[in-house]
């Protein structure tokens, strides 16, 4: 009995040590699985970064202080849109106006952030926005950082003088002397005014309103904008006048993608980019100028 019993229990003690050595074995089986866990998540993320929609919110930068492209005024009167980062105020203009055209044909809301100009494109890419609609021109350079739909407004080029100032009878950019100046970070400041001979180009202004000022006051003999930017100026002081050389031989030298006004959005975002050009591309030039026309004509002071 003994004899048995010991042959038992040897039986015993050997299954124990093969179950624990299975148990030991285990882990050396699962070195994929968290590769396989870990996919799933990142076609998750991707996702996220190539739409930026999924929640159905359309978040759009602009200044709110570039009339008439957008301005911030403070109730919904004419179609505003509440400025998510400043309770209380709200967006309009141009740009506002074609931002719901596109949330409207994709069913989207409309959410607007103001961001100054140079912080425009950092904030986009930076995912802070999902796109950037603030009059921007669709310039080689600024294509190098972003994808841009459109153009959503064709601008052509022009001056800006007070009515009594000698320029206001110049003809072409020939004839422009003195002290001038445009909003800093533009091709109006980089590459236009230096096109003048002998200009007195001053520091740059921060704003669009802030260089309007300055002609205005006198600060400044003329300034270089864009058509919609100067339109909406001279509507909004008397003592203003344009000057548009265009279809002269003594012109600004700018490329189609200087005067071209287009949407910004993050590389490689081509759901945006097709969804903002399937709603522009069925837009007229007449209906852009249309649609610049209401902005202009109900812009507050600038």
């Amino acid at each position: 009995m003994r004899r048995i019993l010991a042959m038992i229990m040897a039986m015993l003690m050997m299954l124990s040590l093969c179950a624990c050595g299975a148990s030991e074995e285990a882990p050396a089986a699962s070195p994929a699985a968290p590769a396989e866990e870990a996919a799933p998540a990142e076609v998750v993320e991707v996702a996220d970064i190539a739409t930026g929609v999924e929640d159905g919110v359309l978040t759009v930068g602009m200044e709110c202080a570039y009339a008439p492209y957008n301005w911030t005024q403070m109730d919904d009167s004419n179609g505003a849109v509440p400025i998510a980062n400043n309770p209380g105020s709200y967006a309009n203009g141009y740009d506002v106006m074609i931002a719901k055209r596109i949330c409207e044909a994709n069913g989207w809301e409309l959410e607007v952030m103001a961001i100054g100009w140079d912080g425009l494109v950092p904030a986009l890419n930076a995912g802070q926005l999902d796109a950037v609609i603030a009059g921007q021109s669709m310039t080689e350079e600024r294509m190098a950082e972003v994808d841009m739909a459109g153009p959503y407004f064709y601008a052509s080029i022009v001056c800006v003088t007070q009515a009594d100032n000698e320029l206001a009878s110049a003809t072409g950019i020939s004839q422009l002397s003195g002290a001038c100046t445009a909003q800093t970070g533009t091709i109006w400041y980089d590459s236009c005014l230096p096109q003048i001979e002998g200009a007195e180009l001053m520091p740059a202004s921060e704003t669009a309103p802030a260089m309007i000022m300055a002609v205005t006051s006198g600060t400044v003999d003329y300034i270089c904008t864009d058509m919609p930017t100067a339109m909406g100026a001279c509507a909004t002081y008397d003592n203003l006048v344009l000057l548009d050389f265009t279809g002269s031989d003594d012109n600004f030298d700018v490329d189609e993608g200087e005067i071209n006004i287009g949407i910004s959005v993050v590389k490689g975002n081509s759901f945006l980019l097709d969804a903002m050009n399937a709603v522009l591309s069925e837009m007229s030039v007449d209906d852009f100028n249309n649609l610049m026309d209401e902005a202009i004509a109900v812009q507050p002071e600038i």
